[in-house]
């Protein structure tokens, strides 16, 4: 199985351009959603980050206020560390047996925090970014997500830049114009990189 990563930014278009992927016949699996799923109510996760911050970051449904806890861990550097090191255990594991239990010729996975290590980790055969300019993402940020700016640019600012990021990655793009723009734009690399949904 040829499987895909599909990584970029915060505002990049990520999701846009993993459900053009599943549209032309191609598995997806979201990290974001793996994240969500493995922190759920009743996992190990979900109680190890009620041991480490506490029921403040409980919604009223008692499901973790995610946003709430995005807050907290982007303005504490010791808090997003404590974060991660109860998160990405149980969501790597969760990748790896979603991508083991697929019957497909292709997957692709929407991976945000993507690291040259989870080449091999995954088994990934080609890395994508989806890439937008700064200041396009904050508008992006700001108008559709309503984001303040200053909040905006600071997330911006947490990641890697782009230059970073290309850097790390075969395919590059750029989504900088209109949504049938970006779709033709995933549709040329489906070509040039050989995938088929068979």
């Amino acid at each position: 199985m040829r499987t895909i990563c599909v990584t970029g930014g915060i505002g990049a278009g990520k999701t846009v351009v993993t459900e053009r992927l599943r549209e032309r016949g191609v598995a997806v699996i979201d990290a974001d959603q793996v994240a969500h799923d493995v922190t759920a109510p009743g996992t190990p996760a979900y109680q190890a980050l009620r041991d480490a911050f506490g029921d403040a970051i409980l919604a009223p449904t008692r499901e973790i206020d995610r946003p709430f806890l995005a807050a907290v861990v982007f303005h504490d550097a010791w808090a997003l560390r404590r974060l991660n090191r109860i998160t990405h255990g149980p969501i790597g594991e969760e990748i790896g047996r979603r991508l083991a239990a697929l019957d497909a010729p292709v997957a692709a996975v929407a991976l945000p925090l993507f690291r040259p290590e989870h080449r091999e980790a995954f088994g990934f055969t080609e890395v994508w970014a989806v890439q937008v300019p700064v200041d396009l993402a904050v508008r992006r940020l700001v108008d559709g997500r309503g984001y303040r700016e200053e909040e905006a640019r600071a997330r911006l600012a947490a990641q890697v830049t782009n230059e970073e990021r290309e850097a790390m990655v075969d395919r590059v793009v750029w989504n900088t114009g209109t949504l049938d723009e970006l779709y033709r734009a995933v549709d040329e690399l489906v070509v040039e990189s050989g995938i088929t949904s068979g």
